[in-house]
């Protein structure tokens, strides 16, 4: 037996979100049912996080153990010669048999893209067409606020043991009409990216001021009211580990 591990990118307008679902179409569904052709019996695969219905990727991490010896070149080509077309394996490599891809990450990077000029239906799937000037400057102020390690309760949907973790960078930039937010942290729980991004717009519509979202931090409830970001702006970027 030897375990592979797989950087994977995918068109996430196309599924139901990552983790499998019973007659839906997911990604980790489409990844086993290929991996499982190739290994020739049913095979699980494990991902570093679970992304939801609408996100993109470019590299989520996957592991799996295969019983069937082949090089990691070809495994990727087998596995991308049979996989929907929404799904693309960038490399697979052998890893320990210790190796995870959820529980050993160190950091990861995700960006947010929105669209702050005129409606474009053409890019509707992959960007949140917002179509509205914002206060970029305050919002760069508001970021600096949400870095450092936190409970982030205030921008995490559903209960957990904690909400702990830590933002190392917020970089906000433009080019042409779109809004690029990129964040890296340690760890990100349920919809917290698309909260800090909810709540970073209503910081530039000028709505709260940056400080807001420290207040939001220390008092751990959003009691400004800030709307989650839609799904299709995001994209899972880098994994380190």
């Amino acid at each position: 037996m030897m375990r592979f591990l797989a950087g994977v990118r995918y068109d996430g307008s196309k599924y139901y979100g990552f983790q499998k679902l019973k007659d839906k179409k997911t990604v980790q569904g489409e990844l086993e049912k290929a991996i499982s052709k190739i290994n020739k019996k049913p095979t699980s695969i494990k991902g570093a996080g679970r992304t939801d219905r609408g996100v993109h990727a470019y590299k989520q991490i996957i592991h799996f153990d295969l019983d069937i010896d082949i090089s990691p070149k070809s495994l990727t080509k087998a596995i991308n010669s049979i996989i929907d077309k929404g799904i693309f394996v960038n490399y697979c490599q052998v890893v320990n048999n210790n190796f995870h891809s959820r529980f050993k990450v160190k950091r990861k990077t995700y960006e947010y893209r929105l669209n702050i000029g005129p409606f474009d239906p053409l890019i509707d799937d992959y960007i949140y067409n917002y179509n509205h000037s914002l206060n970029i400057n305050k919002m760069k102020q508001g970021a600096k606020y949400l870095l450092g390690y936190h409970s982030f309760e205030a921008y995490v949907c559903g209960k957990r043991n904690h909400y702990n973790t830590a933002l190392f960078s917020i970089k906000i930039k433009k080019k042409n009409n779109i809004l690029i937010i990129t964040f890296e942290g340690q760890s990100f729980y349920q919809y917290m990216v698309r909260n800090l991004v909810g709540a970073l717009i209503m910081v530039g519509e000028e709505k709260i001021k940056p400080i807001a979202l420290k207040e939001m931090l220390i008092k751990r409830k959003n009691i400004y009211h800030y709307s989650n970001a839609p799904a299709q702006g995001l994209y899972l970027i880098d994994i380190k580990y």
